[in-house]
């Protein structure tokens, strides 16, 4: 397969490295420097996501997603802990078990929520008889919010804001799956800080490899006691890198000069060109809001031939039969892909 012809809309996974970042390992990979995280470009990076979110905090990287989420919450949810998620959240559908099985066998309660967003009214009547209390009853711990959330939909500030408070008015740490967070923040418009520290948030997991980074993500802790205790199970769940420079060499290129947004500022517009011409479709028509960098359509079946059998990287969303499928636009999409696209779609 010619992968130089290939054009990628199936994930923002399958984008390749940002020239920044790639270039940033090059630089870290002079002489030797100590292991382990404790090395200048490991606590330089903590200290550029202190000035990122206006606070004091705690940041570690991980390799991968999937260990941003459950580490994190690990620390926030014990085994007889219940994690409330929305129905379509990835650590229920794409974490294959991880979660239960860091946190020792936690169950994860799921809510249903127009366009992949929990509503902080309907979290509250659920809380009300979770059982809070009673031994009978798996105790609810914390609340894992999408952002931005597996339909592409962004939780606001006030969403935010009411579904934390919420959260913690029953006693619930709140987590952030934040693996297109920088999508949701230049969508909004927002400071980084008024998503998350300034909302209730405790615990983010901060992704970077969707958006241009070869494999890092980062758990940040705005509430500082449980970090010592992720320490311990970073170590355990096997994420403590001895060369972690390389790691964090990527996150420190990722936030330098705000590269980080102007990746998403791209990957986003790209989605909302790819939006604007299924809108103007006639057999074609969106399934969600298109608000960061992923678009789904429902298609005509002769759409669904055209795009199989063209070069086009894509994802159907369900069985064929319903015509329906993911468009994820990427740091790198260019427009003239976007409009290659929309032609096969018709």
């Amino acid at each position: 397969m010619d992968t130089n012809h290939l054009i990628n809309f199936a994930s923002d996974n399958s984008a390749p490295v940002a020239p920044e970042i790639m270039a940033a390992l090059a630089d870290v990979n002079q002489g030797p420097v100590l292991g382990y995280g404790n090395d200048p470009v490991t606590e330089g990076f903590e200290k550029q996501l202190k000035e990122v979110f206006e606070c004091d905090l705690r940041a570690y990287p991980v390799a991968t997603g999937t260990a941003a989420n459950v580490l994190g919450l690990s620390v926030m949810v014990p085994p007889y802990g219940s994690i409330y998620a929305h129905r379509l959240g990835h650590i229920e559908l794409d974490e294959c078990g991880a979660p239960e099985f860091f946190t020792g066998g936690a169950k994860i309660t799921l809510q249903d929520g127009e366009n992949g967003k929990l509503d902080a009214g309907d979290l509250d009547k659920v809380l009300s008889r979770s059982g809070a209390g009673n031994v009978h009853h798996v105790q609810p711990a914390a609340l894992s919010l999408t952002q931005t959330t597996e339909c592409g939909t962004i939780y606001t500030v006030d969403e935010i804001t009411a579904l934390s408070a919420t959260a913690k008015s029953h006693g619930l740490g709140v987590h952030m799956d934040g693996a297109r967070f920088a999508n949701a923040i230049v969508s909004l418009d927002c400071a980084p800080a008024d998503i998350t520290v300034k909302a209730g948030v405790d615990v983010l997991s901060l992704g970077a490899t969707k958006n241009g980074a070869m494999a890092v993500e980062a758990v940040v802790f705005f509430n500082q006691e449980k970090a010592q205790e992720f320490e311990f199970r970073r170590k355990r769940g096997a994420h403590l890198f001895s060369k972690m420079r390389y790691l964090s060499a990527q996150l420190e290129a990722y936030f330098t000069d705000d590269l980080w947004l102007k990746l998403a500022y791209h990957a986003n517009e790209m989605a909302s060109r790819l939006a604007a011409g299924i809108t103007s479709s006639n057999t074609a028509s969106l399934m969600y809001p298109v608000e960061a960098n992923m678009v789904f359509t429902k298609i005509s079946g002769e759409a669904m031939t055209n795009l199989e059998r063209s070069n086009v990287l894509f994802y159907p969303e369900g069985p064929k039969e319903a015509s329906a499928i993911r468009l994820v636009a990427s740091w790198n999409t260019t427009p003239q892909e976007v409009d290659a696209v929309l032609a096969l779609i018709g």
